[in-house]
């Protein structure tokens, strides 16, 4: 934290709540700051109302939920039996609290295509926000589950198109129009060059040790991160993902700074 001194740091795995320290690396990343804003990223398999609570109080700011299906075949897709059950149970007692700070993450895949409207409407029914990331086979091996036929696109793209006609002022979709084409653009082409991993992002991993991604395993010595920079991102052409992180790093500080912050203010508008 101190040689890096990151605005934002997303907490991921693995499940992360499966380690019993969870909350004191939360509360060594904030150090009773306001900075960096830091998202947990999990399953939510472990999560109980105490865990999020004294998450909370450590200093997450944004907890980012997993959500393939709107219904019990998130389980099978998961191989996680009752995980459905529990987020249905959970999320909408937690967003009772009223801290505004659940995320579902939906990663859009040819299993789930046909579904982008309905997990839209899950996540207003349990009153939190969603966010779309889009699946990369470099993460898992499989190509199967890449919507990039000429069938899958067309459906993709209506599906989103009706996504954004359900957008309103309280902005519970989270993702900004921008991305959203930009992601269509990543399906049509079968990928997305220009990342930029290891420059405006990277990975810390439980070892401490530097790497440009989380699908890209050179490793590096946190002093070393000059080197990385020199020796991957200046020659990186892996296309093969549009993570959440990439959708918003690849936008350039003005355009991401009038995203956010437009947003925000509509938010803010609608509710107050």
């Amino acid at each position: 934290m101190e040689a890096l001194r990151p605005c934002v740091v997303q907490v991921s795995g693995g499940e992360p709540l499966m380690r019993g320290d969870v909350v004191e690396i939360v509360r060594s990343i904030k150090h009773g700051s306001t900075l960096p804003y830091t998202i947990l990223v999990s399953n939510w398999s472990h999560m109980t109302r105490e865990k999020y609570l004294a998450l909370r109080e450590a200093g997450i700011d944004q907890f980012s939920v997993s959500l393939d299906f709107p219904d019990q075949r998130h389980d099978d897709f998961r191989v996680y039996p009752g995980l459905y059950s529990h987020l249905e149970d959970l999320i909408p007692q937690l967003a009772k609290l009223g801290h505004d700070d659940i995320v579902l993450n939906s990663c859009i895949t040819s299993e789930n295509l046909g579904e982008i409207e309905a997990i839209a409407d899950k996540a207003r029914e349990w009153g939190v926000n969603l966010c779309y990331s889009a699946y990369s086979a470099r993460r898992t091996g499989c190509r199967d589950y890449f919507p990039g036929s000429a069938e899958q696109l067309a459906e993709l793209n209506a599906r989103l198109d009706r996504v954004e006609q359900l957008r309103d002022a309280t902005n519970w979709i989270v993702n900004s129009r921008s991305t959203l084409d930009a992601t269509r653009q990543y399906f049509a082409g079968g990928g997305r060059p220009g990342c930029k991993a290891g420059l405006r992002f990277l990975v810390v991993t439980a070892g401490g040790e530097l790497q440009p991604c989380s699908m890209q395993f050179q490793r590096y010595e946190l002093e070393e991160r000059e080197r990385m920079i020199a020796e991957f991102t200046a020659g990186n052409r892996c296309d093969e993902c549009y993570v959440s992180i990439r959708s918003y790093l690849d936008k350039s500080f003005p355009r991401l700074l009038w995203e956010n912050v437009s947003g925000f203010l509509s938010v803010k508008s609608a509710r107050s």
